[in-house]
């Protein structure tokens, strides 16, 4: 029997092994001080953050734990990534090592201000 769809990023990360919860919880909290007023929600059944639209979203899986900053948020840090598994729109960090939490942090702050960016000439 399917899992019903979370409705808050509680209940997704609630789905999954304990080790994999507290590495999720360390994606969520990085993510948040990163972007103190983002808000949080599902989108795609993922957990996200918000500003005027999405900025980044992360997922559990069997192995990895999937970051997704999109493909502007690839490109300019494509040259850090060089000990994980990636492609245009998404990183893979492995379970099994320390997860990247500055790389996290640079990533995301960068999707904010280029969300604020492009909001503030949507108004003009």
């Amino acid at each position: 029997m399917d899992q019903p769809k979370p409705e808050n990023i509680d209940q997704y990360i609630a789905n999954f092994p304990v080790e994999a919860q507290k590495l999720l919880q360390q994606v969520r909290e990085t993510i948040h001080k990163a972007v103190p007023e983002a808000k949080e929600v599902i989108s795609y059944g993922m957990p996200a953050f918000k500003q005027n639209t999405v900025l980044v979203y992360f997922a559990g899986y069997a192995r990895h734990i999937g970051f997704y900053p999109t493909s502007s948020g690839i490109e300019a840090f494509k040259d850090e990534f060089a000990n994980y598994k990636w492609s245009k729109g998404a990183i893979q960090f492995p379970l099994d090592k320390p997860l990247p939490l500055d790389l996290i942090t640079k990533i995301t702050k960068f999707k904010a201000e280029r969300d604020l960016e492009k909001a503030k000439k949507k108004k003009v």
